[in-house]
């Protein structure tokens, strides 16, 4: 018997890059096939498997597979099949920064029509794969609204901070109606609300950008999450129950000195600045007391294996003083290039080798060792078993982890 059952039945997930945006002088992206990952469904799954890890964080591009309100879901079949031979349980990511070329997220057609694509693909899932089922309908809201609204990288390519205040909460106003679209079909499915963990800083010389730099860390980086779970904008239908469970984000770069324009400057390594990301898990859990996940974190090059462990004794910290945490997602599980250079990052489990016209996976082992021994603390398989739904997560291990470990909130980040 479990004594305290996780949502998930693994405790590490992991995903792939699924961006499909409009890029400011590129066209449309799609960067399901820009690793591969729509050629290489299965044996990504398969390395999953042997890693492992049950769930993954799997995109539909909603500008691709959406035409006026027609619908040809046959892109995710490979990612279905592959799914249900390696017994994967996916969170399917319904809006990767992309949309239609046809709509204007500033109208209520875009709402209108973001729910109708949430039911049909809910009404999809539900006849090809077993439950449970979990759905992320609007990826990284408030990021979304910045790179989209006031840096002009994505469409709609607006520049200013009205229109990313506006566009952030057509963004939220559609998520709570894809929500409700999808529970349509799927009474019981789940919703996981991913945006990133954000401390923003003023610069040493400029004391009068402090109060920017604090609104950006206590007020712009939870409103959208907060017009979620209906503790602002509650006319929109936000509710606890639609915010459901929290998935922060957490990369180096989300500790930033504020820059009046443009994106913010990330804070160096060992800045006195920096906050522990126990500290700011803590923010997000005494805020909304609702169950989370780190939706996704990585770290570069040989920095990966580092980076892990820093999250994980952070992650620990916060599980001692009592956040209910679920899960952990190393994200990509393969390698994805930068948006701006086109070089792949070295962030994933595998790097991507171009190899003619094939993108080859080649693991990093270093980072899968620092995964199997952090398996191994908590209790958790190191690779799936012919049944991995059998049994959720026992959270208990975790938290026994976290106090036999005692790990201490440390600033330092590597």
């Amino acid at each position: 018997m479990v004594k305290k059952p996780g949502i998930f039945p693994t405790f590490f997930i992991s995903g792939f890059e699924c961006s499909s945006f409009l890029w400011k002088d590129q066209g449309r992206r799609n960067l399901v096939a820009e690793t591969g990952h729509d050629k290489h469904a299965a044996a990504d799954y398969h390395l999953l498997r042997q890693w492992g890890i049950a769930v993954s964080r799997e995109g539909v591009s909603w500008p691709h597979v959406d035409k006026a309100g027609v619908y040809d879901f046959s892109s995710i079949n490979p990612m279905i099949a592959a799914m249900r031979e390696q017994q994967i349980l996916p969170i399917w990511d319904l809006c990767h920064y992309g949309y239609p070329d046809d709509l204007s997220p500033f109208t209520d057609a875009f709402v209108q029509r973001f729910a109708a694509y949430c039911k049909a693909l809910a009404s999809y899932v539900a006849t090809r794969l077993p439950g449970p089922y979990f759905f992320t309908p609007i990826n990284e809201i408030t990021f979304f609204s910045f790179c989209g609204g006031e840096w002009g990288w994505v469409a709609p390519y607006t520049r200013s901070k009205a229109d990313r205040f506006a566009f952030r909460l057509q963004l939220c106003k559609a998520a709570i109606a894809g929500v409700k679209a999808i529970r349509e079909v799927l009474p019981d499915a789940r919703m996981i609300h991913i945006d990133p963990l954000v401390q923003v800083v003023a610069p040493r010389d400029r004391p009068d950008q402090q109060a920017a730099a604090h609104h950006e860390t206590f007020v712009d980086t939870f409103l959208a999450w907060d017009v979620l779970y209906g503790k602002v904008h509650p006319e929109l239908g936000g509710a606890p129950e639609i915010l459901d469970i929290v998935g922060a984000n957490n990369y180096s770069f989300g500790q930033m000195e504020y820059r009046e324009k443009g994106p913010h400057k990330a804070l160096e390594p060992h800045d006195d600045r920096i906050k522990p990301l126990c500290d700011l898990l803590r923010l997000v859990w005494q805020r909304y007391r609702r169950p989370m996940i780190i939706g996704e974190t990585s770290g570069m090059n040989e920095g990966r294996v580092d980076w892990l462990r820093d999250v994980m004794e952070e992650s620990l910290a916060a599980v001692a003083s009592g956040i209910d945490l679920h899960g952990i997602c190393l994200f990509p599980a393969v390698d994805m290039p930068d948006w701006h250079t086109g070089q792949w990052l070295h962030n994933g489990l595998c790097d991507v080798v171009p190899e003619g016209d094939d993108l080859k996976r080649v693991p990093y082992h270093p980072y899968i060792a620092e995964l199997r021994r952090w398996q191994k603390e908590l209790n958790r398989v190191t690779e799936l078993d012919d049944d991995p739904f059998s049994d959720p997560v026992e959270l208990q291990d975790v938290i026994d982890a976290a106090k036999r470990l005692n790990k201490q909130p440390d600033a330092n980040w590597h």
